[in-house]
């Protein structure tokens, strides 16, 4: 599911080099440990495939969608834009994030803290507005906090979709064309424009 398939799909012409970090069971992308064992990825693949360190961009779902949030506020100014897919802030109440290394109060607003630490790095929110696993109002909240704080935010909400929202959002070609505009420190003029509401998908 996810990104995978279409890069698989495109044959050889899909225009990124894509890095598939995975956290380990139990785990949660908020962790020191999980997000240093990203970026350990990323790096070897910069290094070995000759990526633009310029041009590295964060997207995932659900788990991936809340480790995009988390990997951008631990390596701030670190990425060039990001696209998070049904994902949120405040961790799921299974989850236990270790005291030591904490990026955010969870007793205050965390998604004003979450908004304060993405500053001007372009994003770009998805998600299916029937989602039973991930309420919908996350992403509002998230988007709604970029969007105070002066960050440069897109959000589009997919009206007939459930939890797989990914599969509207990366057959999107205009998300990649977006990306592809976005360089670290350099958004596009377009980076955080309103956009119409999408198709009923």
């Amino acid at each position: 599911v996810g990104l995978g398939p279409v890069v698989q799909s495109a044959l050889g012409y899909f225009p990124f080099l894509a890095v598939f970090p995975q956290c380990r069971s139990g785990g949660f992308w908020g962790s020191p440990q999980m997000a240093a064992r990203a970026m350990q990825a990323l790096a070897v693949a910069i290094h070995d495939f000759g990526g633009d360190p310029e041009r590295v961009y964060v997207t995932g779902n659900l788990m991936g969608g809340f480790g995009t949030y988390y990997l951008a506020a631990r390596y701030p100014g670190r990425f060039a834009a990001l696209a998070p897919i049904c994902g949120g802030v405040k961790p799921p109440p299974w989850v236990r994030l270790p005291k030591e290394g904490a990026l955010l109060d969870l007793s205050r607003d965390p998604y004003s803290q979450m908004a304060a630490k993405l500053g001007q790095t372009p994003v770009w929110i998805f998600h299916g507005r029937r989602d039973p696993m991930v309420p919908v109002a996350m992403s509002r909240k998230m988007h709604a906090a970029l969007q105070q704080a002066g960050g440069l935010v897109r959000y589009t909400e997919w009206p007939s979709t459930g939890h797989a929202a990914e599969e509207p959002t990366y057959a999107l070609p205009e998300l990649f064309q977006w990306f592809l505009r976005q360089r670290r420190g350099q958004p596009s003029p377009d980076a955080g424009a309103p956009l119409p509401p999408p198709a009923a998908l």
